[in-house]
């Protein structure tokens, strides 16, 4: 009987929604991580305290939606198509179907015959990690590259508006030096000025473009490099703990592989493949990073999981890894970041400084020219 109210308190729920609140709500709850975790902590909280999954979700909706007195909030929708979905039969990884990523229901599917908490736990602690990752990444590209346009933005002004009227006022000096570099820079951003502006934001957009798909052996080489080493660098730390929670909950290793590759970028999904090649043939997870040769994740971890492959205790060994190499990237980045920032400051000084000295030059060029007059 209690089951049925559940059913009937749902149905409410979703025939009080209409087709504009169920889009907006998918919306946010595929875009909100913060929301989707927060609901997964409450979720993990009651399960652990013996609440079935359908009660919790009830208390979890009650909560977000003041009793039902606002059933329009997204993630109170997102809940209600969840539990009428289970009603209807589906794990809960498959309730998820367009309303998380599909890594995380394919977290999820693992705990969902088993022990849906600890899925949760890990998913949570995945999602965590990656969020953790972003911030210096963003740090480390962001700023360079607002200092690079400032570099294109000085470069045309001085272009524009200081070397025109100096070549004006002595039109027969023969330039030399550091004033004639000045000048033929002057002489190519006024006539290319569309080019100037345009060539840093086209290579970003070239880099994003292709950042996720390129996976030949070239990008081996690239890959040691920034931007390529960043996005390395946190594809290779949220890969590693989502095959280690998925590992934990028992899946194995090749099974685990295969996997993650369902939502896979190109690039990561090739780094796969070279590993599961060798797995079949009998490799253990180290030996196969090493001889597919791409240098993924990162060569010491490599190293390592060709010893942690073969304890007894590997899933927990896999977890202790996958966790310190979080913090060791997150410091990396950050390193990485100062790094650029330093250069992009530099290179800016430099640019800067040559146009100063040019100036100077070209005063002194003047002078002399008018004292030989």
């Amino acid at each position: 009987m209690p089951e049925i109210k559940k059913r009937s308190a749902f149905d409410r729920a979703m025939t009080r929604t209409n087709g504009w609140a169920m889009t907006y709500a998918k919306i946010i709850s595929n875009l909100s991580n913060k929301r989707r975790l927060k609901v997964y902590r409450k979720l993990a909280a009651l399960l652990r305290n013996r609440f079935s999954l359908m009660n919790a979700l009830d208390m979890i909706y009650n909560g977000i939606t003041d009793e039902g007195k606002h059933p329009n909030e997204p993630m109170g929708v997102a809940i209600s198509a969840w539990g009428r979905s289970l009603q209807d039969g589906h794990p809960f990884s498959d309730a998820l179907k367009g309303w998380a990523p599909s890594r995380e229901r394919l977290m999820l599917s693992v705990g969902d015959v088993s022990d849906l908490e600890s899925a949760l736990l890990n998913l949570i602690k995945v999602s965590e990690g990656s969020t953790r990752m972003i911030r210096p990444i963003v740090s480390a590209i962001a700023y360079p590259s607002f200092l690079l346009m400032m570099s294109v933005l000085i470069m045309y002004a001085i272009g524009v508006y200081m070397v025109p009227p100096m070549i004006d006022a002595a039109p027969d000096v023969r330039w030399t030096g550091t004033a004639k570099s000045l000048i033929s820079l002057s002489e190519w951003i006024q006539e290319n000025w569309v080019t100037a502006f345009s060539i840093f934001p086209i290579i970003g957009l070239i880099i994003y473009g292709t950042i996720g798909i390129w996976a030949g052996k070239l990008r081996v080489t690239f890959d040691r490099f920034p931007p390529w080493s960043l996005y390395k660098i946190f594809t290779g730390i949220t890969w590693l703990l989502a095959l280690s929670a998925l590992v934990k909950g028992g899946v194995p290793v090749s099974v685990a592989l295969t996997s993650l590759k369902r939502d896979a970028s190109r690039y990561l999904r090739a780094r796969i493949d070279g590993a599961l090649f060798h797995i079949k043939n009998g490799e253990n997870l180290g030996q196969s990073l090493s001889r597919a040769q791409q240098e993924f994740p990162d060569k010491q971890i490599i190293a390592d999981l060709k010893i942690y492959s073969e304890l007894d205790n590997f899933e927990e060994a896999l977890d202790k890894l996958a966790n310190e190499w979080l913090e060791e990237s997150v410091y990396m980045i950050e390193q990485r970041a100062e790094i650029m920032n330093m250069v992009a400051m530099l290179t800016v000084s430099g640019i800067i400084a040559w146009a100063v000295f040019g100036t100077f030059d070209m005063q002194d060029q003047i002078t002399s020219a008018m004292g030989k007059g």
